[in-house]
């Protein structure tokens, strides 16, 4: 009994000792996690830049800031899921704690009484006496081994009391490092939301100045809405003729597997003479290459990288949207643009071929196929590849446009296709 009571309590001593190193992991981990938002934003920040007078500017700063205020509420949000996290590890460490004292004090009793015991019975004549009044040789025995695993028993009680003391001293020294943590982070959080506040102000003052211009702000709507139009038709021109493309592809391929299986097949039946049925032409819109890369491609979603190089803020959104705090100020954006700092690069989110390169008012447009599935990279200043081009996951493509009358302001536009089918990029990226 002594000693299946023993090895119990030498399983939980073990079992309890890990535990201080998962707490510390945990922060670690959401540090880390923290880490990046928080590099995202100090990069995203570095982007915004003075604002100038004129409404086009104006226009564009307000999308840079909107941009830089979304980023910062969602470090915001990442601070409340680890504040509730910590919460829920200090709670568990506070459960871990109480039950650690409970089995200290059950400990000490138990070997309270069995110092009390051994007190009432200390002199060796009265050991003497209980192992020699034994009524056989066999009880003997069994009275002497008793005699030696109790006081082995009370030795090692004591020494699990200390173990146990010692357990508690740590568990309480990590409670008070998860503390920490949750005070810092708390503390962290009041100071991100005091800069949202300051982003805030500054983006109703500039909301402000922008509806005093509101002819002027109409008219630099209309004219980004025209460039936009003139720019999407040529790019569904191309994927049209792209699509077409792959399409008269699959057909000659469909057509040579065919021919060669009508081949094999009359070979097969020439010495018996039997008719045979040739299977009907099969019809895909792509070839088996193309499949195969489209399928890769989808299985990334939610995975694949930033189109631009280094820092950067999602500027616009895809879809339909109005400016917010402006009247009859509507958007609607065939992709995301996305501001980088000058000198960015635009690169490729994934393996493809080149379909196409072409230039716009003066900057350079480029596509790539990745089987059904077209990615869009538009407003470059130079273009580092060619139609037909084989491309890698995050190869350089070209330069993204810097304006230098708008204080270097680097836009690149992008869009995501499933052959003529407009998509949302941003689920398919890996922010």
């Amino acid at each position: 009994m002594m000693k299946r009571l023993f090895v119990i309590l030498i399983s939980c001593l073990w079992l309890a000792v890990p535990l201080s190193a998962q707490s510390n992991k945990l922060i670690r981990e959401l540090e880390s996690k923290r880490g990046a938002l928080q590099k995202q934003i100090a990069e995203s920040e570095s982007i915004l830049k003075d604002t100038k007078k004129d409404v086009g500017s104006q226009l564009n700063s307000l999308a840079a800031l909107t941009g830089q205020i979304e980023e910062r509420k969602r470090y915001i949000l990442a601070i409340n899921n680890d504040v509730e996290a910590i919460e829920r590890e200090l709670n568990t460490l506070e459960r871990q704690l109480r039950a650690l004292e409970k089995d200290l004090k059950d400990k000490k009793r138990k070997y309270e009484a069995s110092v009390q015991y051994l007190y009432k019975n200390k002199s060796i004549e009265e050991k003497l006496m209980f192992i020699f009044s034994a009524k056989n040789l066999g009880q003997t025995y069994r009275r002497m081994r008793y005699v030696r695993e109790y006081a082995t028993y009370q030795r090692l009680q004591g020494e699990e009391i200390l173990k146990k003391q010692e357990q508690i001293r740590k568990k309480k020294a990590e409670r008070q490092q998860v503390k920490a943590a949750k005070e810092n982070l708390l503390k962290e959080r009041e100071g991100e939301k005091t800069k949202l506040e300051a982003q805030e102000k500054e983006k109703r003052t500039l909301v402000a100045n922008l509806q005093k211009k509101q002819k002027g702000l109409q008219n630099e709507i209309n004219k980004k809405r025209r460039e936009a139009n003139q720019l999407n038709a040529r790019i569904d021109k191309l994927i049209a003729e792209e699509i077409e493309r792959a399409r008269k592809r699959a057909q000659e391929e469909a057509r040579r597997e065919a021919a060669a299986r009508k081949k094999a097949e009359g070979r097969q039946s020439s010495g018996a003479g039997a008719k045979t049925n040739s299977k009907p032409l099969e019809v895909y819109t792509m070839s088996k290459a193309d499949r195969e890369l489209s399928g890769n491609f989808a299985a990334n979603r939610g995975k694949l990288p930033m189109p631009i190089s280094g820092a950067y803020i999602i500027t616009s959104h895809y879809g339909q949207y109005a400016v917010e705090g402006l009247r009859n100020v509507k958007l609607d954006n065939k992709g995301i643009d996305i501001q980088g700092k000058p000198g960015a690069q635009a690169r490729a989110i994934f393996d493809g071929k080149v379909a196409a390169v072409f230039q716009l008012n003066g900057l350079f447009n480029v596509l790539i196929r990745h089987g059904n599935y077209i990615s869009v990279y538009c407003n470059l200043s130079s273009a580092s590849v060619k139609n037909g081009d084989t491309v890698k996951t995050k190869q350089s493509i070209g330069q993204v446009f810097s304006d230098g009358t708008d204080n270097g302001r680097t836009v690149l536009h992008f869009q995501l296709r499933r052959e003529k089918e407009k998509l949302n990029p941003e689920p398919w990226l890996n922010r």
